[in-house]
């Protein structure tokens, strides 16, 4: 039985970060049902591509067919319902969700919960027990309270960008939404921390997560550097501010990644590259110094690795256990013997997606339902209501 067998989430959040939630919950064995305007979630219009018409459930009227790729990457295991929550004849349904539930995720803009009376103190006077859990993007209070929250926009301005991208080029976003994915996962710990302490006081709880806050932390030892020197990051590439060497390389045929992380490892690297007198020079005998001389040792480095192939430099160094990899492409690493023998791809009724990366006995948690098309369970959801309501 998954973990979360028999616990009921009602999800009103759209776009990632909650829908993120939201589908790390299913997977995890909980019915989620997502509520959708007539409209649907924006991210069903999140494309090119599309899923070829004809394929989902093999049949031309399958909800699946033309679903976006962005909307299934995150909507994986739900129930859909549409709902328009301004007005007031679907109140009675939701209302019955709500006292129904253990757990709503939104992400209404600030005001915006409050007009719709779905706030926390609104919806524990509908339930008491329910874990309300508010996402935003700059938070609820404080001077972006009133402003939306988008990834890009957080990662330009939380500092992300000026760390990314090359050293000597212009600030660069990460190539997929971050900010997002990390304040999902946030929600989700606070989630189920919320459920545990629930289980001992039998109270609800209202968790606020913002992008905001999560990408501000997620910048970790570099957020730590700016704050234990009071000076600006700086931006590095593929180079790692306090590592060294942690970073790319050019073989003669290609790119690998070399990540030499410990004095240990540096020891053995100068002995593969035939270079043992390095083990000892006062220039790089250890990380701080190797730091301090990188405009030296890098160009020594890459002259070593520039006469011989990625293959071959990648089979001497996994023989001595020194991290490196190729530098793949997306779709060459999902089809890779890795993700292959992980088993990280799978379809379920003609949707392909990534496998949940978290493991119970050697088993992906993992829904078996795919990404719901708009509104297709209405019936159903408000049919069981009615019966639990007899």
């Amino acid at each position: 039985m998954p973990p979360l067998a028999g616990l009921k989430v009602l999800e009103l959040a759209r776009v990632l970060a909650g829908p993120w939630c939201g589908m790390t919950l299913a997977d995890l064995g909980a019915d989620v049902i997502k509520v959708e305007p007539p409209e649907g979630d924006d991210t069903r219009g999140y494309g090119p591509p599309f899923l070829e018409r004809g394929i989902g459930d093999g049949r031309e009227d399958s909800p699946a067919s033309g679903m976006s790729a962005y909307f299934a990457s995150c909507n994986r295991g739900k129930r859909s319902i549409v709902l328009d929550l301004r007005n007031p004849e679907t109140r009675p349904v939701l209302e019955a969700l709500i006292c129904d539930s253990d757990v709503l995720i939104e992400n209404f803009r600030t005001g915006t919960a409050e007009s719709l009376a779905l706030d926390a103190a609104s919806l524990h006077a509908l339930n008491p027990r329910l874990i309300v859990c508010s996402i935003s993007g700059y938070g609820r209070s404080g001077p972006g309270a009133q402003r939306p929250g988008y990834d890009f926009a957080i990662q330009a301005e939380s500092g992300l960008m000026s760390i990314t991208g090359p050293a000597d080029g212009p600030a660069s976003k990460v190539g997929v939404a971050t900010a997002d994915i990390t304040t999902g996962l946030n929600a989700t710990v606070a989630i189920l921390a919320a459920l545990h302490r629930r289980a001992r006081t039998g109270a609800g709880e209202h968790i606020e997560i913002a992008l905001f806050d999560s990408q501000v932390q997620a910048l970790a030892n570099v957020a730590a550097s700016a704050l234990f020197t009071c000076q600006e990051a700086q931006r590095h590439g593929n180079a790692h501010p306090s590592i060294v060497p942690y970073q790319t390389f050019r073989a003669r045929d290609g790119e690998f990644a070399l990540a030499c992380a410990s004095d240990r490892l540096w020891r053995k690297l100068c002995t593969l590259i035939a270079r043992p007198a390095w083990i000892d020079d006062p220039r790089c005998a250890d990380n701080a110094a190797r730091v301090r001389h990188r405009d030296w040792l890098i160009p020594e480095l890459a002259h070593c690795f520039a006469h011989d192939t990625v293959a071959a430099w990648l089979e001497r160094f996994d023989a001595e256990g020194i991290p490196a990899a190729p530098v793949n492409g997306v779709h060459a690493a999902l089809h890779g013997d890795i993700a292959t023998a992980r088993g990280l791809r799978t379809e379920i009724d003609g949707v392909p997606m990534v496998t949940s990366p978290l493991r119970f006995g050697g088993v992906p948690a993992m829904a078996e339902k795919r990404p719901p098309g708009l509104g297709e369970h209405q019936g159903e959801i408000i049919d069981q209501m009615r019966q639990d309501q007899r």
